[in-house]
């Protein structure tokens, strides 16, 4: 970069807040997120990282903040072009979420055959075609959720995240009911599908072995603000008491557990 010009984030929030009645969930997120890296976003149960995540996929609407992708506030968009922008996402679920109705290969090709961008029969070739990106057979597609493993599952979730190509994909828990074998497994697939698609990764995860494989940066969220953000590769020596604690798992520190009453 010349004449110190900054690039354009692929994602950049400013301000994002969010409250459920008098629960302030988010209290002004700010987060850049440069192009073609992979960011982990860390924190604890009820912490706002997942409402962070929906805020950005349009699933909830934040009372107050800026969006963007590529420079442009998805919040002040019109509708059209706000969807335009949804069709350049992909997202894996913490739990899958497959439609148990629908045989694997219209699971993968769903969202291309919705848009009629596929005709079924280029469908099931397109499915094999991907599901062989996440190393499973061509024969998996005829299959149905209920018949797959939970560690399948997830890789038939990646095959749908990136059968669209997208340019920036989002991972919420991608290990989440995972041994840890199959949890590396399914980490180094994200890797390798991420790269292949040249695509930005924002992940939301608690576990911190995971954050490792996958990120090369990371932030935490804290009572509803980024506390930290830096090299994912230092979690749990940052310098950061806040970060250290919680990417240690250790009981003593800032960090306290609050009581429900």
């Amino acid at each position: 970069m010349r004449d110190g010009a900054q690039e354009t984030p692929k994602l950049r929030l400013r301000g994002l807040r969010k409250a459920f009645g008098e629960k302030q969930v988010l209290d002004g997120v700010n987060l850049d997120v440069p192009a073609g890296h992979s960011m982990v976003i860390l924190g604890g149960s009820g912490s706002g990282k997942s409402v962070t995540i929906k805020c950005v996929l349009g699933l909830i609407e934040p009372d107050e903040g800026v969006v963007e992708i590529d420079g442009r506030n998805l919040l002040s968009m019109p509708r059209r072009e706000r969807e335009a922008v949804g069709d350049r996402i992909g997202m894996l679920f913490q739990n899958g979420a497959l439609f148990d109705s629908l045989p694997v290969w219209e699971n993968v090709c769903f969202k291309l055959l919705a848009q009629k961008r596929i005709t079924r029969r280029a469908a099931r070739d397109k499915a094999a075609e991907v599901l062989a990106q996440v190393g499973l057979a061509a024969s998996v597609g005829d299959l149905y959720p209920a018949e797959l493993s939970g560690g399948m599952q997830k890789r038939v979730a990646l095959a749908r995240a990136i059968a669209a190509r997208p340019d920036i994909i989002f991972f919420d828990e991608p290990t989440t009911g995972l041994d840890p074998i199959m949890g590396a497994v399914i980490d180094g697939l994200i890797v390798d599908c991420v790269k292949r698609l040249g695509a930005t990764a924002v992940s939301i995860t608690h576990d911190m072995a995971s954050a490792r494989r996958i990120g090369d940066l990371a932030a935490m969220i804290h009572h509803g603000r980024i506390v930290w953000t830096g090299p994912a590769a230092t979690l749990g020596n940052t310098g950061n008491a806040m970060v250290d604690q919680f990417a240690r798992g250790e009981r003593e520190g800032p960090i306290q557990m609050e009581l429900r009453r």
